[in-house]
C-alpha cells in the first residue's frame, strides 16, 4: 500500500463512509467525550477524543501483526482532531 493509497483511502473513510455511518466528527466525538466524561469524573473535549483514538490505534500497531486499516484509521482520527482543533483559526494568520 502506497501512501497516496492510505492518504485515499483516508479520505473515502472521514470524508464519505464515516459521516454517513456516524455523522459529523466533531458530533460523534463530542457524545462520546461526553460519556467518557461522566465516566472519569473529568471533561473530556471531541479533539481529546479524536486524540485518544490516534494513541489506540498507535497501540494497536505497537502491538499486532502489520494491518493497513490501522494507518488509515490513525491518519483519519489525526485529520478529524485537527479539523476540530483548528475550526474557526483560519482568519487568525
Amino acid at each position: 500500500m502506497t501512501r497516496s493509497d492510505i492518504v485515499d483511502n483516508v479520505y473515502l473513510t472521514i470524508c464519505v463512509d464515516r459521516n454517513t455511518k456516524y455523522g459529523e466528527p466533531e458530533d460523534n466525538f463530542g457524545l462520546i467525550g461526553k460519556l467518557w466524561s461522566i465516566y472519569l469524573d473529568r471533561e473530556i473535549k471531541a479533539e481529546d477524543v479524536a486524540m485518544m483514538m490516534v494513541l489506540f490505534k498507535t497501540g494497536r500497531i505497537m502491538s499486532g501483526k502489520v494491518n493497513p486499516d490501522n494507518y488509515i484509521d490513525l491518519a483519519g482520527y489525526a485529520a478529524c482532531a485537527g479539523e476540530i482543533a483548528t475550526r474557526g483559526c483560519e482568519n487568525e494568520n
